[in-house]
């Protein structure tokens, strides 16, 4: 699961993004609305944690942009104002949860799961299936003709990804900004090893094959 945390106060900002990745979130940093925008259209979040008084632009008018722009990722904003007018702003401009600071990373982490369940729910089940190939995003467990097949947390995520937009060819940059932060420096054929293990897992021992590479511009699963 990957989160965006847009907070210019850098210490908290730190801190709550080490929290978090220790949780086993992917997490992606700003502090600027301006580039909280860059960072969203450039990437898929699972939610946003976002402040209300940010430089370059607040957050209310960010959160406003995205649902313009047809964003619904879920967003929790934060605030140092306890008025009740702050709140009923931001849920009316479309957030779907406020934490008023100071808070405790534990109770953020907490709020953030049941953002993450909505979003689950928000699909109907916890179930994605391409063919003959199903994967239970609860147990994170794929099966296909009955047989399961374990994945590591990294497959994990880039399959569900690629089930998340069946049909849509993948870039590899794509890829690996929705699985990694922006500070990731891997291998250029990272997305490719990851990929070959999943063939093997996924394609190997079945017909048809579902994986499937379009020269020169990415994958997809169809």
């Amino acid at each position: 699961m990957k989160l965006l945390i847009v907070e210019d106060e850098v210490r908290l900002c730190a801190t709550t993004a080490k929290y978090l990745t220790k949780q086993g979130y992917t997490v992606d940093t700003c502090h600027d609305g301006l580039d909280a925008l860059d960072y969203m259209e450039g990437t898929e979040y699972d939610a946003v944690i976002l402040d209300i008084m940010l430089p370059g632009l607040d957050g209310i008018s960010v959160l406003k942009k995205m649902r313009a722009a047809g964003n619904h990722t879920h967003v929790l904003l934060l605030t140092a104002k306890s008025a009740v007018e702050d709140k009923v702003a931001g849920l009316d401009t479309g957030a779907d949860d406020y934490l008023t600071k100071p808070f405790s990373l534990e109770e953020l982490a907490a709020r953030i799961r049941v953002l993450i369940r909505r979003q689950k729910e928000d699909r109907s089940d916890n179930t994605l299936t391409v063919g003959p190939l199903t994967l239970d995003t609860g147990t994170k467990l794929a099966y296909r003709e009955g047989r399961e097949i374990r994945l590591t947390a990294k497959e994990y995520s880039i399959l569900e990804y690629l089930m998340h937009n069946q049909g849509m060819v993948l870039s590899r940059d794509k890829i690996e900004q929705h699985i990694w932060n922006y500070d990731y420096e891997g291998s250029s054929n990272v997305i490719d090893v990851y990929i070959r293990n999943l063939r093997m897992k996924v394609d190997a021992d079945f017909e048809p094959k579902l994986i499937q590479t379009v020269r020169g511009l990415g994958y997809v699963i169809k």
